[in-house]
């Protein structure tokens, strides 16, 4: 395995201000109700909207929020309005990038994109631009406090893993995209809870950043993307 997870970047977002939490409940909230909408409200039945709630409890959204948001998607017409839209470019030096975004409003999000690849030293590409340097893969990740590596590596491997890496202060767990809902279910059945279980794109090798206004323009361009409303999720190959 990589190795190489957003798992930085999800420990720096539990870090971040309650305003900053209410905005990654908003955007988890608008995916819980667009596939509430799409498949039904009852996740044992939408396996995606069961995936969904899955990655909001990770990020401890509270269990009130999720089901007003599946209630409210029965009577939310303009849900129907949004759609899925994959980005990509390159950051500075060459850093590649993919970019999530749910949106109902193609042609604003994409202007979006492209002012933030331009202002900070990259540029938007064509859809397969970066793609082709990425591996879809599951990735759960366990808070390795109080639990024993050993275990969680057959109990994983047990519950069809594909593969297990012990960091420092986690364990890191791959599986098939199409996988990743059966593992962490049979995970949960043993008794783990999840510090993030979601489909990630994993760079098939990594750059790093040796000039600072680089690693500064980087910085700021994974900032405003992560902070524009239609982005759900920010992949890249940087090597923090």
């Amino acid at each position: 395995m990589s190795g190489h997870s957003k798992w930085s970047n999800i420990k720096h977002k539990k870090e971040k201000s309650d305003a900053q939490k209410a905005k990654i409940f908003t955007k988890l909230g608008r995916e819980i109700a667009v596939a509430a909408k799409s498949g039904g409200a009852d996740p044992e039945v939408n396996s995606r909207l069961k995936d969904v709630i899955a990655k909001a409890k990770a990020a401890n959204m509270p269990n009130e929020n999720i089901n007003r948001c599946i209630k409210k998607a029965a009577g939310e017409q303009n849900m129907d309005n949004f759609e899925d839209i994959q980005y990509e470019g390159y950051g500075p030096s060459g850093v590649a990038v993919i970019v999530r975004a749910l949106t109902d409003n193609r042609n604003r999000t994409a202007g979006d994109m492209r002012h933030y690849f331009d202002k900070f030293g990259g540029n938007l590409g064509q859809t397969g631009s970066v793609g082709w340097m990425f591996d879809e893969k599951g990735i759960i990740i366990i808070n390795r406090e109080g639990l024993d590596e050993d275990t969680v590596m057959m109990d994983a491997l047990d519950c069809g893993a594909g593969d297990f890496n012990a960091e420092e202060d986690i364990f890191e767990i791959s599986t098939e995209p199409n996988e990743l809902g059966k593992v962490r279910d049979a995970l949960e059945a043993k008794g783990y809870s999840f510090a993030s279980a979601d489909v990630e794109m994993i760079p098939q090798n990594t750059i790093q950043l040796t000039d600072e206004h680089d690693i500064l323009m980087m910085e700021k361009l994974i900032e405003a993307l992560e902070d524009n409303d239609d982005v759900q999720e920010v992949f890249h190959n940087w090597e923090e």
